[in-house]
């Protein structure tokens, strides 16, 4: 008789794998039709689902894809379109208020990005394009 080790912990972990665990929480085309075909495949055949039924579900399926796919794009444009709106005030005199702190006025000498948010670099300080106050070009007194 041949001694085998005992099953432990550890053995099992090795075998199955720490990633295969964890549960994916996004359901993509590809899973929206496994899940078609299987309940075609275990429908009862007595009483079989119509195909308006799949096609209403598809459609559904389809249109919050799309609906994802478009927010996404939509989040994409409005970056860009803060970058060229710090990229228009690059040499123009700006005020900025920032929270309680009193107005700072000075020229835009440069941007910086914090994530996907420009902020504009008067002097060495970074300010939100959103905390500006008034915009002047830089000759004009």
């Amino acid at each position: 008789m041949i001694a085998t080790p005992p099953i432990t912990n550890d053995v099992v972990k090795s075998n199955i794998g720490e990633q295969s665990r964890i549960p994916t929480k996004l359901l993509n085309q590809d899973d929206f039709l496994k899940l078609v075909v299987a309940q075609m495949t275990n429908q009862d055949p007595l009483k079989p689902r119509t195909d308006t039924e799949f096609i209403a579900q598809m459609t559904q399926f389809t249109t919050l894809e799309q609906t994802k796919n478009m927010q996404s794009d939509i989040a994409q444009m409005r970056a860009q379109q803060q970058l060229l709106r710090g990229m228009s005030l690059l040499d123009r005199v700006v005020q900025v208020q920032s929270g309680d702190a009193s107005p700072v006025t000075g020229v835009v000498k440069g941007l910086e990005m914090d994530g996907d948010n420009p902020k504009i670099l008067i002097g060495e300080q970074a300010f939100d394009l959103n905390d500006i106050i008034s915009i002047r070009p830089a000759n004009q007194n």
